[in-house]
């Protein structure tokens, strides 16, 4: 076993056989190669964030594809604040009264909330005003969800991959149904027998921990 350098946030699939994980455009080479050397079995390029199969573009060299794909839009960067209040403008866009002196550029941007009246009374009578007091509610809410947020997002990329390379074997919807389940002994015990690989890959999904290298990238030599 090899000491990984890089996240696995890319997974790519031979066939049933794992190919390789880490950035997008080592694994988007990977899946180049395996083509240009003539792969009889699909290659498909996972993102382990969603579980969904997608296309990227590896025309050109490697050096080329290396430097289009370290620009993708979306794969490496942050999705900006937003903020929620009772305007529809953005505090960066026109027709926004200027700031008040010292006052700190938060990155927030204003987004159209509709409330009944009483919602809108209780608001107003909170310290700080709807937006504070929103932002504290939105916040919590965060908080106390975040275990069950993270399960449901697992549950879902596990079940993309699942559909994608594991549709067709034995024991699929029983395994769908204990993974919604959360029941992770029924899931082991119904994916038992399929490629070790897709396999591990996900029960890594379902259950595993996510800023950990994948099973089936650990496996190979």
């Amino acid at each position: 076993m090899q000491p990984r350098s890089e996240p696995s946030l890319f997974t790519a699939f031979d066939g049933h056989r794992h190919l390789v994980s880490g950035t997008l455009p080592t694994v988007a080479l990977a899946c180049k190669h395996a083509v240009a050397n003539g792969s009889p079995s699909p290659v498909l390029l996972f993102n382990n964030a969603t579980g969904r199969s997608i296309d990227v573009d590896t025309r050109g060299s490697d050096e080329q594809v290396r430097e289009r794909l370290a620009r993708e839009p979306g794969a490496c960067e942050p999705i900006a604040p937003q903020d929620v209040s009772g305007d529809a403008t953005s505090e960066t866009g026109e027709g926004v009264a200027p700031r008040g002196r010292g006052r700190p550029k938060l990155g927030v941007v204003a987004r159209e909330v509709t409330l009944l009246p009483r919602h809108w009374e209780w608001l107003g009578s909170q310290p700080g005003g709807a937006s504070v007091v929103l932002r504290k509610l939105v916040d919590e809410a965060r908080r106390k969800n975040a275990d069950r947020d993270e399960r449901r997002k697992a549950q879902e990329r596990a079940y993309h991959f699942m559909s994608a390379m594991a549709g067709d074997l034995v024991g699929f919807e029983e395994a769908t149904r204990a993974l919604f389940a959360g029941d992770a002994a029924t899931f082991d015990a119904r994916v038992a027998t399929w490629p070790s690989d897709i396999r591990r890959h996900a029960q890594w999904l379902a259950f595993g921990d996510a800023t950990q290298p994948t099973p089936a990238a650990d496996s190979q030599p």
